[in-house]
């Protein structure tokens, strides 16, 4: 399944299955095949999903930083990081926030 994010202020944004439920969950929404994010809820969106890279981007930190005491290697994380595949989604919501228009999908 593909999650197809539309907005009449943005470009059509396309999410994988697990991408487009990460993304539903880290903002709060259920994950339907189709919903919608007003542009009122926006900025709580855009907060939730920065305050979710920020916390990966610690607990990576701190996986390095034990690794480097204990004399292991760094370990190894998903080739694509929280922040990059978030940084589309962010741009389309700051985008639709600021043109008040909602983000739809499934519709």
């Amino acid at each position: 399944m593909l999650y197809k994010f539309k907005s009449k202020a943005a470009g059509d944004l396309i999410l994988l299955e697990p991408q487009g439920k990460q993304f539903l969950q880290l903002i709060g929404k259920q994950v339907d095949a189709k919903g919608i994010i007003e542009p009122a809820d926006m900025p709580a969106a855009i907060a939730a999903l920065q305050a979710a890279i920020a916390v990966q981007e610690a607990e990576q930190q701190a996986a390095k930083e034990l690794a480097t005491e204990r004399g292991q290697p760094a370990p190894v994380f998903e080739s694509i990081s929280l922040r990059q595949r978030c940084k589309p989604i962010i741009d389309m919501l700051n985008r639709c926030h600021l043109a008040e228009q909602p983000v739809v999908w499934g519709v």
